[in-house]
């Protein structure tokens, strides 16, 4: 078993608020016996800001800091940042802690439901994982789960299990979208999917941008066979849950989702 933490909060547009959440709910997250505590994408900072001038690299001051609250509580914290890349950033998670030290930079853009995400960020390509006790974690963002082949590669890379900061845009059906994304994904990799959203900002009181994509909250934890595991709704909260790597061989073993594949 590993013992994962989803923070479902709410960021501000001020990094230096924000990574004081971060160190607090990285010390409660430990307490429960996390290994591996998640923050949503955009943790840094929320959408609906400009985000060039609060870009930092990953061995900048910011994510130094979320690296030494790693190093303190002994756990792997993966967080969602921005990092520069000429006039635009790059949307990028940071995986610290655990003699790690780097990031995954979003692969698939959100062009779509009015949203241009292209026109300010760059795109990555490279699949992550990384390790921890043994069990292989990939990685993934937000709109990012709507495209299974990233799933499948992660799934090909030895990964048991997928983590999926996000920071879900609201509108009709997109709760609904959201689940289903996330138990598919899972069911069509054989992986366990741990989505872990923005709060929705209503919940807590908080005014944001409405044409930004700020949260709904509705993290969620699906198995490899697609099954809900955990779930929160839509206010700021933690979730600590218990993953089996094991159910993830015995689902693709069920399925065959990976050997029969015969496209991609």
């Amino acid at each position: 078993m590993l013992r994962i933490a989803l923070c479902q909060l709410t960021s501000s547009a001020d990094p230096a608020e924000n990574l004081t959440l971060i160190r607090d709910w990285t010390a409660k997250a430990a307490g429960e016996g996390a290994r591996v505590v998640v923050f949503p994408e955009a943790a840094m900072a929320r959408f609906g800001v400009r985000l060039a001038p609060l870009a930092e690299p990953v061995d900048g001051p910011w994510a130094s800091a979320v690296g030494e609250i790693a190093r303190e509580h002994d756990v792997l914290v993966v967080a969602g940042m921005f990092t520069p890349d000429g006039e635009r950033v790059r949307n990028t998670l940071l995986i610290t802690g655990l003699g790690e030290h780097r990031g995954y930079d979003k692969i698939h853009l959100y062009d779509a439901f009015g949203f241009r995400e292209s026109d300010t960020v760059a795109g990555g390509s490279e699949v992550v994982t990384v390790d921890v006790d043994g069990v292989t974690l990939g990685v993934a963002t937000c709109y990012d789960v709507r495209f299974p082949e990233l799933f499948q590669a992660l799934a090909k890379a030895g990964s048991s299990a997928v983590l999926l900061p996000t920071s879900w845009g609201a509108g009709e059906g997109k709760r609904d979208q959201w689940e289903v994304l996330v138990r598919a994904r899972a069911l069509d990799s054989g992986n366990w999917v741990l989505g872990c959203g923005q709060a929705d900002p209503k919940a807590a009181g908080v005014e944001v941008n409405p044409k930004a994509p700020t949260g709904i909250g509705f993290s969620t934890v699906a198995d490899p066979f697609g099954r809900v595991h955990a779930q929160l709704g839509a206010a700021p909260e933690l979730l600590v849950t218990d993953i089996d790597p094991s159910v993830a061989e015995k689902s693709r073993t069920a399925t065959g989702v990976l050997a029969n594949r015969r496209l991609g």
